[in-house]
């Protein structure tokens, strides 16, 4: 194995396995990344549709500016393809963390109510800390933030 990220994995208890397992690993990553840019571009395109009623709503808990809460469609559309995957990313995080408190705190569903956006939040996080594997946009041009 020369893969210096398998070198770190600690043995599996059955070999045989990482022969699955290792050539599945970035083929695993960029499925959660496509899956979740485009569920975050079609949870998104209602506020683009409308963005006034969509920014409105944001403003309202007293986020600003609104028109932010258009970045899960761009930004889903950005993790999805991995270009400038980790400033996508990292907005979505931060807008997926409004929607924990809204939903947890202003509409009082707490944990219930806010648990799919805390899912969501740490997976957004997740490529906004790690970037885009070797299947993406940023990896074809050589180039990530």
């Amino acid at each position: 194995m020369t893969d210096t990220a398998a070198n770190n994995r600690p043995r599996a208890i059955l070999p045989a396995l990482e022969r699955i397992y290792l050539p599945l690993d970035t083929l695993a990553e960029t499925l959660l990344r496509i899956v979740a840019g485009l569920l975050l571009v079609t949870h998104g395109y209602g506020k683009i549709l409308d963005p006034f009623g969509a920014a409105g709503m944001v403003e309202g808990l007293g986020f600003y500016p609104g028109v932010l809460s258009a970045t899960e469609f761009f930004g889903g559309i950005f993790i999805a393809i991995g270009f400038l995957t980790r400033p996508a990313a990292f907005a979505a995080t931060i807008v997926l963390l409004v929607t924990v408190y809204f939903h947890g705190i202003v509409q009082g569903q707490g944990l219930g109510g806010a648990e799919k956006s805390i899912l969501w939040a740490a997976i957004t996080f997740f490529f906004a800390i790690r970037g885009a594997n070797s299947q993406s946009v940023d990896a074809k041009i050589g180039r990530q933030f």
